[in-house]
């Protein structure tokens, strides 16, 4: 047995219409939102009482596509430290390619986007840099250039 395709990657969020309007700042469309609650959602998740709202974001190319989610039920718990280094176990970041990087940042600024340090140069070949998005999701992002 093997992996089919990678359906979606999950993102817990404080804020889903903030997380909404940024990933869809950086060209993701929103393919839907829904509340998930009940039994189904208790065992899946391995919680119990959930009731979540989430949001679907679809990636321009239509194969990629980002799980926003917003738990009412039970309250979400803060990580510690508040705003992880980018080197902590689990979830490191979710990388995008960009077609125009200053571009992008400058759009993604007024939403929240910090850029952790600045951005580098790979070989020529890449422009790249990791920024802080909402609910202090880290977002890689890489221009080609070369």
């Amino acid at each position: 047995m093997t992996v089919v395709r990678l359906d979606n990657v999950a993102i817990v969020v404080d804020d889903l219409d903030a997380a909404i309007a940024f990933f869809a700042e950086l060209g993701l469309e929103l393919e839907g939102r829904a509340v998930i609650e009940g039994l189904f959602a208790d065992q899946t998740v391995g919680l119990d009482g959930v009731r979540s709202e989430i949001a679907m974001m679809r990636t321009p190319d239509g194969h990629g596509r980002l799980e926003l989610t917003r738990y009412l039920a039970p309250e979400a718990s803060a990580p510690s430290p508040a705003v992880p280094p980018p080197n902590t176990l689990g979830l490191h970041r979710v990388m995008f390619a960009v077609d125009d990087l200053d571009d992008t940042l400058a759009r993604l600024r007024p939403l929240g986007g910090r850029v952790l340090r600045e951005v580098a140069n790979y070989e020529n070949v890449y422009r790249l840099c990791y920024l802080r998005g909402p609910s202090g999701i880290i977002v890689a992002l890489a221009e080609q250039i070369g």
